[in-house]
């Protein structure tokens, strides 16, 4: 990973400093429900703002492709921006041209100003070089602080970084720090979580995983498919046929660098699946027929705790059973909970993201316990895939 300037090397007094930020909240009616990522952004544009820059913050949201979708606009996120940041945002109805301009113009040393949603010009998703020079013009400091929208190369997020001096927001910092030690120089043992449904969706992602790491725990629905990969029938459960042969490649890979697999040795099965649903913990060689798998057994949770304890750094990405349904969370909070005793005990560093990840570890009590959890989702995956993201990319130190 290149190294990259952070806020600490900037001197912004007066300067006008674009922010790139991920804006993109759940909305429901017009109303932000989940403030999660404005409240991640807030330190940066804080920061910067009581350094006396003067701070353009620059956010897609959702995908009006190209085009003006008026229940899209950037404008509804100003109230709560302000809510978070507890001081006013000025808000500018375009991100480039001379709407941009005059409002940036008109901002004082120490103001903020949100601009329109990025994604309203076609130029952004393509990386269009005039879209990116025409950011470029409305600031003298580029800070990308959106980790969540690095693996995408657009104008916003690569195109305009190239054309500034650029830095790292703190969330960004954050990130890259994390990830960093989790799997660019960790400390070893290592060992990688990774659930979910399908096999299919992870492919690049266990085969990067399973060549870096001593441990890798397989959980979730697509431990089905390992399962009948070695030939045990896995009755009604959800697992994917088509992709026994990926999880032998896996399984293949494990062999050749010396990395353990670890499977379900016992697992929860039902009849039906639903909350409350009549159940019975069996060994793996012992599923019905007319049964699915929805969550590990204590057996496989033990195993798993036993390699835990001689772990020093873990990276998780996906659940262990169908969490969202009691009782088939059992094995999902065990494991979560495993995890933040030897993370607060000071033995582990433990970082997690991704998908339903973020969710799974709310629900078991212990988000805030893990050493960071990352809410970027695709470019967090992406990252695990051991692929370049252009918007990291972009932030060097030329």
């Amino acid at each position: 990973m290149n190294k990259f300037r952070t806020l600490d090397d900037l001197d912004v007094k007066g300067r006008r400093v674009l922010v790139r930020a991920d804006l993109n909240v759940p909305v429901k009616d017009g109303v932000v429900t989940d403030t999660t990522r404005i409240e991640r952004q807030a330190p940066t544009i804080r920061e910067l703002a009581d350094k006396g820059a003067k701070v353009v913050v620059l956010s897609h949201f959702d995908r009006p492709k190209g085009k003006v979708v008026p229940s899209m606009s950037l404008k509804m996120l100003v109230q709560p921006l302000e809510n978070v940041l507890d001081r006013p945002v000025s808000f500018a109805p375009d991100c480039i041209g001379p709407v941009a301009q005059k409002a940036v113009g008109a901002l004082k040393d120490g103001g903020i100003l949100l601009l329109e949603n990025t994604r309203f010009h076609a130029g952004e998703e393509k990386n269009d070089p005039g879209m990116a020079r025409a950011l470029a013009a409305l600031g003298d400091i580029y800070v990308n602080d959106a980790f969540s929208a690095a693996h995408r190369a657009h104008a916003s997020t690569e195109g305009v970084a190239r054309l500034l001096p650029n830095a790292a927001g703190r969330s960004m910092q954050a990130e890259l720090t994390h990830l960093q030690k989790a799997l660019g120089n960790p400390e070893r043992p290592l060992m990688a979580v990774v659930g979910g449904a399908k096999v299919s969706t992870k492919i690049a992602l266990l085969e990067n995983l399973v060549t870096r790491v001593e441990v890798l725990v397989i959980g979730g629905a697509m431990a089905n498919t390992f399962l009948a990969a070695e030939g045990v029938p896995v009755g009604k459960s959800l697992y994917e046929p088509d992709h026994l042969d990926t999880a032998r490649h896996v399984i293949g890979l494990a062999t050749d660098t010396g990395a353990v697999i670890l499977l379900p040795t016992d697992v929860v099965v039902a009849r039906q699946f639903r909350a409350g649903a009549e159940h019975r913990t069996v060994p793996v060689s012992e599923i019905g027929a007319d049964e699915m798998v929805l969550d590990v057994g204590p057996a496989s949770i033990a195993a798993f705790r036993n390699r835990l304890a001689v772990t020093r750094t873990l990276v998780w990405n996906g659940p262990f059973g169908a969490f969202e349904t009691p009782p088939f969370d059992a094995g999902t909070v065990a494991a979560a909970k495993a995890v933040a005793a030897e993370t607060k005990s000071g033995a582990l560093l433990s970082v997690a993201g991704g998908g339903d990840t973020v969710a799974a570890l709310a629900h078991a009590g212990v988000e805030d316990d893990f050493t960071y959890v990352s809410t970027a989702g695709g470019a967090f995956l992406e990252w695990l895939e051991g692929k370049e993201l252009p918007g990291v990319e972009a932030l060097t130190t030329r």
